[in-house]
């Protein structure tokens, strides 16, 4: 006779924004991906201060029969061909919500900012001196504004004022800054209509800041001679685990880590993702992924739009390096990285002499120049490093979707 956990998901929130994201990860990796391991191992990850998810969850009992494993994979399955409410996934969705729309990226000479959706209509703009990140912004100043949509395709806000704290569940307390208020607060307001942000100063100027849509310079970048194409569209057979999409021609990971079929060592690899909108997700709990190199190493894949930029968000090598500039766009706009990757070596032995080597560059820009990477991040392979491995790309329990990935060996 054997046991099987059954997971149930407690929530303190009354939509279910959330649900399907973490129930479908708990699943995937209890029942498929990960060790043998304890309710209390479980609950530490899930309820410690700083987790994943924003609600607490409990496993609850164990239940002894292999019906009820079949049961759950069956619903869960279903449960990943489609976005759970208040996750979008298509430009193309008629249920986007109105804040969807004034979000974004808006620029003019010598300044940007971003404003970014919070749930419930509210936003908050972070707003770049100098221009938006990778495109003159001085590196150093933040001025956060805070407010709400008004009409269809318009909003108002004010500065952010009041007790704020790094990435806070609720809209009020939200800071897009670790420090409030960050260098560089003004007392500023705007106001948002026909894609134009207006910005009064606190020295009587309006600034008109013009929305626009980013495209990485590398997007569409085609495989050179010699490249190993690992999805174009066609199938996934370079793949264990996702779906290829028939009709958008997308690679799915529906929620749960899939990995090549194929290991590699040392390579020159091109990636575009995209993320979902999930406006009342905070942290990792918004659109949280990851891309690993030789299965061993990851590159956080997240909604980190507007935000500092750290280790655990888009751009970060998981716990070791922070981006040198957050260069997330906003959710459902193509991404890219394009990464050299030179594996860690190791002697006779297998004991490692010498770290791996990165570079990566985040929608065209350098995000992490010849990074020695000491260690590998969490949800590594077992196997020693400096050993060829998979690239695996993380669920994690979000509708993450890719296209255009190939990869170049090198001795």
């Amino acid at each position: 006779m054997w046991f099987l956990p059954v997971v149930v998901c407690v929530r303190a929130f009354s939509t279910l924004t959330y649900q399907y994201d973490t129930c479908a990860y708990i699943v995937n990796r209890l029942f498929f991906a990960a060790p043998k391991t304890t309710a209390q191992s479980w609950q530490a990850k899930f309820l410690s201060p700083n987790a994943a998810a924003p609600y607490p969850l409990h496993i609850i009992y164990t239940m002894k029969t292999t019906r009820l494993l079949s049961t759950l994979i069956v619903a869960f399955t279903g449960m990943a061909a489609t976005a759970a409410p208040g996750v979008w996934t298509s430009l193309t969705d008629s249920t986007l919500p109105a804040d969807f729309k004034v979000q974004g990226e808006y620029a003019a000479d010598h300044i940007g900012a971003q404003v970014i959706a919070l749930g419930g209509g509210a936003l908050q703009a972070v707003v770049y001196p100098g221009g938006l990140p990778g495109a003159g912004w001085n590196g150093k100043d933040k001025i956060l504004l805070a407010g709400k949509v008004a009409g269809a395709g318009g909003a108002t806000l004010e500065a952010a004022a009041g007790a704020r704290k790094y990435l806070a569940q609720k809209p009020e307390e939200f800071s897009a800054t670790s420090k409030f208020p960050p260098q560089g607060q003004k007392a500023w307001s705007g106001t948002i209509a026909d894609d134009t942000l207006s910005l009064n100063t606190d020295d009587g100027k309006t600034l008109a800041l013009k929305k626009t849509v980013r495209v990485s310079p590398t997007i569409g970048a085609k495989p050179p001679t010699g490249a190993i194409v690992l999805f174009d569209g066609t199938g996934k057979t370079a793949w264990k685990g996702g779906r290829a999409d028939d009709k958008t021609k997308l690679l799915n990971t529906d929620g749960a880590d899939i990995v090549t079929t194929r290991k590699f060592n040392n390579y020159t690899m091109h990636l575009e993702f995209l993320l979902p909108y999930k406006p009342e997700g905070r942290g990792q709990g918004r659109g949280n992924s990851g891309f690993y190199q030789v299965d061993m190493y990851e590159v956080q894949i997240l909604d980190s739009f507007g935000l500092d930029g750290k280790n655990n968000e888009c751009g970060g090598v998981y716990t070791k390096a922070d981006p040198i500039l957050n260069m997330c766009l906003p959710p459902l706009v193509w991404q890219t990285y394009d990464v050299e990757f030179t594996n860690a070596l190791a002697d006779s032995a297998g004991k490692k002499t010498k770290n791996p080597v990165m570079t990566l560059k985040h929608n065209g820009v350098l995000i992490h120049d010849k990074l020695n990477i000491a260690g590998v991040t969490g949800g590594a392979r077992s196997e020693p490093e400096g050993t060829p491995g998979a690239i695996k790309l993380q669920g994690h329990g979000n509708p993450l979707q890719f296209r255009n990935v190939w990869i170049v060996e090198r001795n």
